[in-house]
């Protein structure tokens, strides 16, 4: 599933069309937490940004992926500002048969901890069983 998962990461990156530099990092597994699961029960999640762009093409990088993720199937299920004191607009969207959801964040520069802007995105497998 960290395959796919990584594949799902890498159709996003191409939707936000944003030259700028991008995390290397992979899919990991963890424990899946919902009710239910045992286990050997795990998600995918591919957590990676996009930084070293001007905050106007991130910006743009967002609204495309507003207007590609429902042509390419997907639902979003939350678009607003996330829950930190920065009220960073989040897009949350899930795949057509949710097997993923992603969930991308707009951050301006920070003189906190010295915070570059970037788009945050986090790619989530549903939970699978592994034998």
């Amino acid at each position: 599933m960290g395959a796919e998962t990584e594949k799902t990461s890498s159709r996003i990156l191409e939707m936000l069309a944003v030259k700028g530099k991008v995390t290397e990092s992979g899919a990991m597994t963890a424990p899946c937490t919902d009710s239910g699961s045992d286990e050997k029960t795990f998600r995918a999640r591919h957590p990676w940004s996009v930084h070293q762009a001007p905050f106007a093409e991130l910006k743009a990088g967002m609204e495309r992926l507003r207007r590609e993720l429902p042509r390419d199937g997907w639902e979003i299920v939350k678009d607003g500002p996330d829950s930190s004191t920065a009220k960073s607009p989040q897009l949350v969207a899930e795949s057509a048969g949710r097997e993923f959801a992603v969930d991308v964040r707009l951050h301006r520069a920070s003189s906190v901890g010295k915070a570059p802007e970037l788009l945050e995105v986090t790619v989530d497998s549903a939970c699978f069983r592994s034998e």
